[in-house]
């Protein structure tokens, strides 16, 4: 789209919830969708989690999910070069991905041409758009545990991978200037409760529990919606379109909409359902209501199995009626306890807030946060919205003329806090401690000296455009291969992570040298420290089944496969 119509009309976005490995679907809905509506493109795609970045065979490996579940997709086709994604795209990292490829672009990178991995967490620039993202889960147990995971991965680390770490949310706590579009997997923690609750309770019977328990969505999420305030927030995770309007400084009323609120303002069209475009390759099929017989009935598909694999914030210790069947701490010799590394120790008491509810600063003036959740891209399915965005952070006018099209760029602010909290990055060692918090006004005085480093080095030098530096690291699926293997892929050194630490003049700790990578993948992977779901096995303690523990497979349904 040109400058013109974008200072006139805003950016036009293409929303889509988990992608899991369809982006073929994915893009030939939104082509369809711009039909129906008349646009003649899109200017951004935006995948909130679930994308399934998988290379090859050996990628699938690193994915939480049973053996059965694990579908190579077609990612890899854009991956060698076989297909070109249509569309600039940027996406966030969910529960169910190849992990051992995101790893590689932790700070954000191109996952294949023209299409952008956000990493742990980023604010990134597209025209006059500020989009914030983080990547990952909340799960309380892993919160503030250093990123340990490093190929070979256990079963363990297959999960935890994935679990939002509290010293990326902190970064994202320092943003002190307003930002456009705030993505996570996961809904922010208490979002529901400012849409059309009642009729997404009786759809999802058993959000209802967790919404009291206060329990359902991301605290981490949660905290960075009330700190950076966008005027837009899109979520994936739970398999059902949802949309809510917060608005901040207001005690909550839980009564104040009655029908879904929508998306006030320029929405193109209504959410694309799959079978309106295109029939998708799948074998799962849908179980109608029509097919249910009698009012006790619950319907559930056997073929798309509820895969929120640690779905609880720790195992129960309780048995079906509620007897303690795990030995008391007191029970463990305490010359036995003084051996475990400093991680098993029992964490110190915190508050019932794990962070300070900050102020927002003086340049964060958005009051009105408009929330949508997607589902996933299967027949049936509410997963795709397009939508014309106004930005809040910085007026159309000030685009510059005479470029028809848009660059992903590097966000100045950004880049400072990044500088900042390099040092502090602990990586490969689940023992260690992640350096505490410092505080905002610490902080605050060495983003603001970093600022000026930034604007100094990168900005008056013209190199804020994120480059086009896409660069095949992994071996690419031979289509005539097998799409299983018992095999993990090694880890790669990623020249793009590379480029970005020397560009900010950073340390690269995600550099190993081949000795090192060849070292881990000889002593094999580190010893599991819980049950649950791994690469060839049905499950640790409960399995898939009714068992206790985070083994569980037919429960909740919450970001299900």
């Amino acid at each position: 789209m040109g400058t013109r119509l974008l200072r006139e009309k805003g950016l036009r976005i293409a929303v889509e919830g988990c992608g899991h490995g369809t982006l073929n679907s994915i893009y030939a809905s939104i082509r369809r969708s711009c039909e129906i509506n008349r646009w003649d493109g899109i200017d951004l795609v935006v995948i909130g989690g679930d994308f399934q970045a998988v290379r090859n065979a050996k990628d699938l490996n690193c994915m939480a999910c049973p053996v059965k579940y694990r579908k190579i997709g077609d990612f890899h086709e854009y991956y060698s070069g076989a297909r070109t994604a249509p569309y600039l795209t940027i996406f966030i990292g969910g529960n169910h991905e190849a992990s051992s490829h995101l790893w590689e672009l932790y700070y954000g990178g191109w996952a294949a041409p023209n299409i952008y991995y956000l990493g742990a967490a980023n604010v990134v620039r597209l025209g006059p758009l500020r989009i914030a993202g983080l990547s990952g889960i909340w799960k309380g147990y892993n919160y503030r545990k250093p990123h340990h995971e490093r190929l070979p991965y256990n079963g363990d680390d297959e999960r935890s991978i994935y679990h939002v770490r509290e010293l990326d949310v902190r970064k994202l706590l320092q943003i002190r200037t307003q930002v456009d579009i705030g993505l996570s997997h996961d809904w922010p923690n208490g979002i529901e409760m400012n849409g059309d609750y009642d009729t997404l309770f009786r759809r999802k019977k058993h959000f209802l529990a967790d919404s009291k328990a206060g329990t359902l969505g991301s605290k981490a999420a949660k905290f960075v919606l009330d700190r950076v305030r966008p005027a837009y927030w899109f979520s994936a995770h739970m398999h059902v379109k949802y949309s809510a309007i917060l608005e901040h400084d207001k005690s909550l009323q839980h009564d104040f909409v009655r029908g879904s609120p929508g998306l006030v303002g320029k929405v193109g069209g209504q959410g694309v359902k799959n079978e309106e475009v295109i029939d998708l390759d799948s074998d799962w099929d849908m179980v109608k209501l029509s097919e249910v017989q009698g009012p006790a009935a619950k319907v559930h598909n056997d073929e798309e199995i509820a895969l929120d694999i640690d779905d609880v914030d720790a195992p129960s210790s309780m048995d079906k009626a509620g007897n303690n069947d795990r030995p008391s701490l007191q029970d463990v010799p305490t010359s036995l306890r003084e051996q475990l590394p400093a991680s098993f120790n029992r964490p110190e008491p915190q508050s019932s807030k794990l962070t300070p509810r900050l102020p927002p600063p003086s340049q964060i003036t958005n009051t009105l946060t408009r929330f949508l959740a997607l589902d996933k891209c299967m027949p049936g399915r509410e997963f795709l919205q397009i939508l014309e965005i106004e930005p809040v952070s910085a007026s159309l006018e000030a685009l510059p003329r005479g470029e028809d099209r848009l660059r992903l760029e590097y966000d100045k602010e950004w880049l400072a806090i990044t500088r900042t909290f390099a040092p502090e990055l602990v990586l490969g060692n689940p023992g260690a401690t992640v350096p505490p918090n410092r505080g905002e006004a610490a902080y605050l005085c060495e983003i603001e000296r970093e600022e000026k480093w930034v604007e100094e080095n990168l900005v008056q030098k013209g190199k804020m455009a994120i480059p086009e530096n896409f660069t095949v690291t992994a071996p690419v699926q031979d289509p005539a291969a097998p799409t299983s293997t018992h095999d993990q892929p090694e880890e790669h050194n990623n020249p793009q992570t590379q480029a970005f630490c020397d560009l900010i003049g950073i340390e690269n700790k995600f550099s190993a040298s081949e000795e090192e990578r060849r070292q881990r993948m000889e002593e094999g992977q580190p010893p599991e420290r819980g049950g649950g779901f791994g690469r060839d096995r049905g499950g640790g303690r409960g399995g898939r089944g009714r068992g206790r523990g985070r083994g569980r497979g037919r429960g909740r349904g919450r970001g299900g496969w």
